[in-house]
């Protein structure tokens, strides 16, 4: 893909760099982006951290402009940080996956991502969309976005969804009750009704299938 087709909507001048906040858990691409993006006069990489609790921290201290965030990322993953700093900075954020699951794109979008984009662009593509973002407009990757249009739609209820996101990490019913504020009854009820519409037999199962599509 060439830069024309991301850069037709640029930003307008600006009187300071682009702020940017940069979090990836695998350090040697987080450094040698942050060193290629730190090469662009108009953008100013203002910190680097390696999961999403880190970037949500940071993030809330620094004010950013741009949230650049790894999907795939220990703890909050990228659309997770997203959802937790459009509740408490102006910040825009836009996601990047080495695994670009079109289901992950409805996901970003509900979360306020202004940006998703595959990991495989380079600095110079990636610098191109940052700034389009700190403009205002949004930037979907175009094979994702055609990716999307054909994805099958989620099955499960937004509660649904919610159970097997907190017990993806293989909590008991009463640690899903407790974080989701329910009886550990209904919790029973919401993964029995997951498996039978997902066609599996186990809770990890339906969690494995619902990552996969990015549903949760």
């Amino acid at each position: 893909m060439s830069t024309d087709a991301i850069s037709d909507v640029g930003a307008p001048g600006v009187s300071r760099p682009i702020r940017v906040l940069l979090a990836d858990d695998e350090a040697m691409i987080r450094s040698a982006l942050a060193a290629l993006l730190r090469l662009e006069g108009d953008i100013e990489v203002i910190a680097e951290c390696s999961d999403g609790e880190q970037a949500v921290a940071a993030a809330e201290r620094l004010h950013p402009d741009i949230c650049l965030l790894d999907l795939e990322m220990p703890g909050l993953d990228g659309v997770e940080v997203a959802e937790r700093l459009r509740r408490t900075i102006t910040a825009r954020c836009v996601v990047v996956t080495r695994h670009a699951r079109p289901g992950v794109l409805r996901r970003a979008l509900t979360a306020g991502v202004a940006g998703f984009l595959p990991k495989s662009r380079d600095a110079v593509e990636v610098a191109a969309v940052i700034r389009r973002v700190a403009a205002g407009a949004r930037y979907v990757d175009p094979e994702i976005a055609a990716d999307a249009l054909s994805d099958e739609r989620c099955p499960l209820t937004d509660r649904e969804r919610d159970v097997l996101r907190v017990g993806r990490q293989g909590q008991t019913t009463a640690q899903i009750a407790r974080e989701l504020s329910l009886a550990p009854g209904t919790v029973r009820n919401h993964v029995s009704a997951v498996l039978t519409k997902l066609s599996v037999s186990t809770r990890q199962q339906a969690v494995l299938m619902a990552l996969e599509r990015g549903w949760i």
